[in-house]
């Protein structure tokens, strides 16, 4: 078997996890949404409700206090202790699921990888503007095939992320502010301006398929480079699911259709312009991935009507992948 599946144990694990990380990530957004705080101030003899608007102290007056700005105040002062408490609890339990988790040598994300992640969920910047492609997406897909996919390197020092919003819009949040959200440090590569690097090195890539690159807003950075096979991982059903990182922590993952993406991966191994050194890493990957399909991913069809939907530079090699797949 191209995958080895994993324990009931392992599988518990990860389906708990996930329950867990939406309780803590839903109450994490909650307390965002609300004002960062209030305060009852008296100025000139008269007590004003304000609203403070950031850490800084900053406030904005909300009038008088009456009747009913008292009323609002108790209210928020009641609905965030609640809050603190709901999301202290649920973190508590994410870290001692994670911990089980990594015990358990379950697949894993690098730490900055989880870093970026949760920021950009907590956000709403993953999913709506952008996917993880590139080695990392690995991990998800071993998670979707309930057990570790044989033969398919997933060891990596950067981090992919592909644009999928179709238009920008400016009030949204940008990829660049989540990355200083993670680490101040973050700065974008002059010789290569869709890649930012942090002071440890870590490299995070941008990639944009062209009908994506209005999606990014003006002011973003860093800038991608548009790329025609981009195109196919906007195909299909992405997967969703949420990975344990190897400090203990979780993160949720987008990840492309994993036929697409393991299609592209084997296109990516003979392209003439690729590096020559990542070309049998993404020949192993993309082998290891339709296998896995094939075998463990019932609800991806490997079959006739997909292979009609395919592009003329993609068939050639679902048919050399079909020619010698493995039993089921």
């Amino acid at each position: 078997m191209a995958v080895q599946a994993f324990s009931d144990e392992q599988a518990r694990v990860i389906v708990n996890l996930e329950q867990a990380y939406q309780v803590w990530m839903e109450s994490l957004r909650t307390i965002n949404d609300m004002p960062y705080n209030m305060r009852i101030k008296e100025v000139s003899g008269r007590e004003y409700l304000y609203e403070v608007t950031d850490r800084l102290g900053t406030m904005k007056s909300k009038g008088p206090l009456d009747a009913g700005k008292q009323e609002e105040f108790d209210q928020y002062r009641a609905e965030k202790a609640e809050l603190k408490d709901r999301l202290a609890q649920s973190r508590a339990t994410l870290r001692e699921l994670g911990s089980l988790y990594r015990a358990l040598r379950l697949p894993m994300l690098p730490v900055e990888a989880g870093k970026i992640l949760r920021e950009a969920d907590r956000m709403r910047f993953l999913g709506r503007q952008a996917m993880v492609v590139g080695t990392n997406a690995l991990v998800a897909y071993a998670l979707e095939a309930n057990g570790f996919i044989r033969d398919a390197p997933d060891e990596t020092m950067d981090f992919d992320m592909a644009l999928t919003a179709t238009e920008a819009e400016e009030d949204r949040p940008t990829l660049w502010k989540v990355l200083k959200e993670v680490d101040m440090t973050f700065s974008v590569n002059p010789e290569r301006p869709f890649q930012a690097r942090n002071a440890k090195a870590y490299e995070v890539e941008i990639l944009s398929a062209p009908s994506r690159i209005k999606g990014q807003a003006a002011r973003d950075k860093p800038r991608p480079v548009p790329l025609p096979e981009q195109e196919w991982l906007l195909n299909g059903r992405p997967i969703d699911r949420v990975v344990g990182v190897r400090d203990g922590e979780a993160a949720r993952m987008v990840v492309p259709d994993p036929r697409w993406f393991a299609l592209q991966k084997l296109w990516m191994a003979e392209k003439p312009e690729r590096n020559p050194q990542k070309k049998p890493k993404d020949r192993k990957q993309g082998i290891a991935l339709l296998n896995a399909v094939w075998q463990t991913m019932r609800h991806y069809p490997l079959d006739g009507e997909f292979f009609g939907a395919l592009p003329d530079e993609l068939k050639p090699h679902f048919e050399v992948w079909n020619a010698q797949k493995p039993e089921r």
